[in-house]
């Protein structure tokens, strides 16, 4: 009787200021809450907290059960903290004075809570939070364009970022305005899980998966994805499952119900490239895990991959890369 193997779970801890952006909580972990159903290798286990059991959101939902700040977190927890609109609620613009003691509970908590070991994810002007805790001094970080300034002040010695969708640095992960939350998630989502997962979660959420123009590029199993045709989607599924198939255009187009010339056009326009080129760069992506990850001989990594000769997979990867398969697999640890 085989044993089944269970998911790594990863502790998420959401908190919930005074006047909570609902699209800042709701957005990411909506993000995770479809990650658990797309992939088995990784469980995220949220707990919404903060500092009173229920708040009045941006668009005026009471939000209810929200559990108490812990006294302490797991070793391996990730804290998410949620932005807040800009003016409190209340009627005739009324200051809601008890608002100013659960902030400060939150930015107690977390100078407190959050240890080495534990990563830390703001969305929005939760940022201000953190930097009032002191947790993002000389860290790397961004938050939405409209309190930049303030986090600046917030946090003299942090080097903040403009114009970005969010920031990784070490165990602080800051984004932008509102839905740039849902990007840090899906990136999160990619490097616990797999790419592929977060691309499941990116199509059914349908929204694209993306990242900052100075963050790394995608993995090339995910190049010419970032759109939302479900015909072009199930024939790049069918060649990823097996990039080294003799793919044709017209069995392609078969597999994705529409006709060959049809699927050739549908490719450029919203993948950005031919169907052939797209059969290549799967294919090359292929090569290259052989070339880094086994000992093979580049004659059987291109026969693996799909291609007629070593000299055609060499052609196909020089189109991509500058530098050669054999001096790649030399740089590979």
């Amino acid at each position: 009787m085989s044993l089944v193997e269970q998911p790594r779970v990863v502790p998420v801890f959401v908190v919930v200021p005074p006047r909570a952006l609902l699209l800042d909580i709701a957005g990411p972990i909506e993000v995770l809450r479809r990650a658990n159903f797309d992939q088995a290798a990784v469980r995220f286990a949220v707990t919404f907290v903060g500092p009173a059991a229920g708040v009045r959101s941006s668009v005026g939902l009471d939000l209810a059960g929200i559990a108490p700040l812990p006294a302490r977190l797991p070793d391996d927890a990730l804290v998410v903290v949620s932005g807040a609109v800009d003016e409190p609620l209340g009627a005739a613009g009324d200051t809601r004075p008890e608002d100013a003691p659960l902030e400060a509970a939150v930015v107690a908590w977390l100078r407190h809570a959050v240890r080495p070991g534990i990563r830390l994810a703001t969305i929005c002007s939760g940022a201000l939070l953190a930097a009032r805790a002191g947790l993002l001094e000389g860290h790397e970080c961004t938050t939405h364009h409209a309190t930049l300034p303030e986090l600046i002040r917030l946090a003299p010695t942090a080097r903040v970022r403009e114009n970005r969708l969010y920031v990784e640095d070490g165990e602080r992960l800051t984004s932008a305005g509102v839905t740039a939350g849902v990007d840090l998630m899906l990136a999160l989502v990619a490097r616990e899980s797999s790419h592929a997962a977060a691309l499941a979660v990116a199509r059914n959420l349908v929204v694209y998966l993306r990242r900052a123009g100075a963050d790394p590029q995608l993995s090339p199993w995910l190049e010419g994805r970032n759109h939302i045709h479900p015909a072009i989607h199930r024939a790049q599924d069918a060649i990823g499952a097996d990039p080294s198939r003799d793919w044709s255009v017209a069995a392609l187009a078969q597999l994705a119900a529409t006709s060959p010339r049809n699927l050739s056009r549908l490719f450029n326009a919203h993948a950005g490239m031919s169907v052939t080129d797209y059969v290549n760069r799967m294919r090359v992506a292929l090569a290259r895990e052989l070339v880094t990850g086994s000992r093979l001989d580049m004659e059987n990594i291109a026969e693996r991959a799909g291609f007629a000769s070593a000299r055609q997979f060499r052609r196909a990867w020089n189109r991509l890369y500058d530098t050669s398969p054999t001096r790649l697999r030399e740089a590979s640890p």
